[in-house]
């Protein structure tokens, strides 16, 4: 019984050394939106996700159209999918959309619940004007039985026109609001989204796994919010 007892002490204090999960840190298993990467594994995180946005492929100015990231297509039943494409490219050639729709109604005669396409380009802020009206010939080829997604830049809300802004209304149906770069949060991220109070577009904010946050005051309040999509890394090791 000594033996015991000295047993169940000793994991008593080791419990305690180990210290309440730091409600700072980005932990994936809070959040149930996720963007999966090409070349990030899978995490048991993934069981329990609703809605997941995962990278497809390219459009590149080097090449002609459409590059597949993954050899097979996702099947991922009973999630929420949108698929990613990343561009550097604002002249996307006309079989580049026609891969993409392709791609989408393929997914989507596999069982999976599309939900549509995610742009990720970085519009720089004094270019907004010219990534809107790419955004408006986007979504008039679009099929519109896809939605139409985005990622977006803080800074926009800083220093983006407004007009440019405004023009993505009716184009856009959500922006996703990147608040990290590489694999951690952009310092002052919280002087940002007090600028954005009042956004007129649906938005998410784009959080980094293991990133430091800590939500801005009436961020949820916000009439436009609609949650948080998690970016998944590999372990650093890896």
């Amino acid at each position: 019984m000594g033996a015991l007892r000295a047993f169940a002490a000793a994991l008593v204090l080791a419990l305690a050394g180990c210290g309440p999960a730091d409600p700072d840190r980005v932990a994936a298993e809070r959040y149930d939106s996720f963007w999966l990467w090409a070349g990030v594994r899978p995490q048991p995180v993934l069981a329990k996700a609703r809605t997941i946005y995962l990278l497809d492929g390219e459009i590149r100015a080097d090449e002609r159209g459409y590059v597949s990231l993954r050899p097979g297509v996702p099947r991922l039943p009973g999630k929420a999918l949108w698929l990613v494409v990343r561009t550097d490219t604002l002249d996307w050639p006309p079989q580049a959309l026609e891969g993409l729709t392709q791609r989408l109604d393929s997914c989507g005669a596999s069982g999976n619940r599309m939900m549509g396409l995610q742009v990720d380009f970085d519009a720089r802020t004094r270019g907004l004007a010219r990534y809107a009206e790419f955004l408006r010939a986007l979504r008039a080829k679009l099929p519109r039985r896809y939605r139409l997604s985005i990622t977006g830049l803080m800074d926009w809300s800083a220093n983006g026109d407004p007009k440019a802004l405004a023009a993505l209304g009716g184009v856009v149906d959500e922006v996703v609001v990147q608040t990290y770069r590489g694999r951690s949060t952009i310092p002052g991220y919280e002087a940002y989204f007090e600028r954005m109070r009042g956004f007129a577009l649906p938005f998410k904010v784009g959080l980094v796994q293991d990133g430091r946050w800590r939500e801005p005051e009436g961020l949820a309040a916000e009439r436009n919010f609609r949650g948080y999509v998690v970016f998944l890394l590999n372990p650093p090791q890896d």
